[in-house]
């Protein structure tokens, strides 16, 4: 998502020299763990949809065939979801992230209330190290991670529940599936939109009058 919890700890301010060409001065944004983190769930949240999508579109399944393998690859992909970020939990800078993002203030409000609005700028959507729009994505992502994990093992593992249970958890996990995909999509969509911050997941840093332009709010020296 352009924005995983993480964070570089006591040198996160640091100025970086320029790189990809050009001269700006550069801050730490992402840590080593953070970037780890984002490309870990993207893999495997990429490896759900896509095996979803060999599964129920008939023109896919038709492509791709071995539908034991497809079914095996949905499954592990799905259970592994939550690992990387549990995992990382073990670090003090992610665990600083994730608080970030559970934070919601009114500058978020006001970020949310210009987006709709079509405003931009830092006067009409101020905002910290993660803006509002990640924060809601962030925890709509995760939610529905969890749902996904829940209806898929009651799908899987049978003798869990009655058959009215795991009808439901069918139905819900369908769809919510074809959600995630749209969801998905339209946050790949923002980041190929904004190839600094792609850059900042990439290499860790951004240049600084990109995070004071979007992101004003955010001090990354004293981070």
């Amino acid at each position: 998502m352009t924005s995983t919890p993480g964070s570089a700890g006591r040198t996160a301010g640091t100025t970086h020299p320029p790189s990809e060409g050009s001269g700006a001065p550069r801050v730490r944004r992402f840590s080593r763990v953070q970037r780890w983190v984002h490309r870990s769930t993207a893999t495997l949240m990429l490896l759900c949809v896509a095996s979803a999508a060999c599964l129920y579109i008939p023109e896919l399944a038709e492509l791709v065939g071995r539908r034991h393998l497809v079914v095996t690859v949905h499954e592990w992909s799905g259970l592994l979801l939550p690992v990387p970020v549990l995992l990382a939990l073990a670090s003090y800078g992610f665990r600083a992230d994730l608080r970030r993002l559970n934070r919601f203030g009114p500058h978020d409000r006001q970020w949310l209330a210009a987006a709709r609005r079509r405003l931009h700028g830092p006067a009409h959507r101020p905002a910290g190290k993660f803006n509002a729009g990640q924060k809601v994505f962030a925890a709509w992502i995760a939610g529905a991670a969890l749902v996904m994990l829940g209806t898929g093992l009651l799908m899987w593992f049978t003798q869990l529940a009655p058959l009215v249970w795991r009808t439901s958890a069918t139905f819900v996990h369908d769809w919510l599936a074809l959600a995630i995909g749209i969801v998905l999509a339209g946050h790949i969509g923002m980041a190929v939109a904004d190839p600094e911050a792609r850059r900042g997941m990439r290499t860790g840093s951004v240049e600084r009058p990109w995070a004071r332009r979007e992101h004003p709010l955010w001090k990354p020296d004293e981070d």
